[in-house]
């Protein structure tokens, strides 16, 4: 078991962050006897996958309702198979945008280069 602190500093987090996720309902950790949060693997595994939709842009909305699905059951399978779909879709069009932007910057810092070869001879 964890506590916030050490849960906060293994994944980069701070112990506000956390405390947001658990008011947001996306993590409901354990208490000890004296009202303490405390968290197990399970915890720390389901924080890294939200910490991953987090870096790729998923609303906190789509997050907090991913959790909620999880939370319902199995029923709620197909449900949370296509609010992943949709995400992944969503991650695949910021790719394919990055890729273009590269690309983009890569012709133009290569303009640049040749104008200032240019200047040297």
């Amino acid at each position: 078991m964890y506590t916030i602190s050490e849960v906060a500093k293994l994944l980069g987090v701070s112990a506000h962050t956390l405390r947001y996720y658990e008011k947001e309902e996306i993590i409901v950790p354990k208490r000890n006897a004296h009202g303490e949060r405390l968290y197990d693997e399970s915890h720390v595994a389901w924080l890294r996958f939200v910490m991953r939709l987090k870096q790729t842009q998923m609303p906190l909305t789509q997050i907090r309702e991913y959790a909620r699905l999880y939370k319902e059951g199995e029923h709620t399978t197909i449900a949370r198979l296509n609010l992943l779909e949709d995400h992944r879709n969503a991650v695949q069009n910021q790719i394919m945008n990055l890729e273009a932007t590269e690309k983009m910057l890569a012709d133009k810092i290569a303009t640049y280069k040749a104008l200032i070869s240019e200047h040297r001879d």
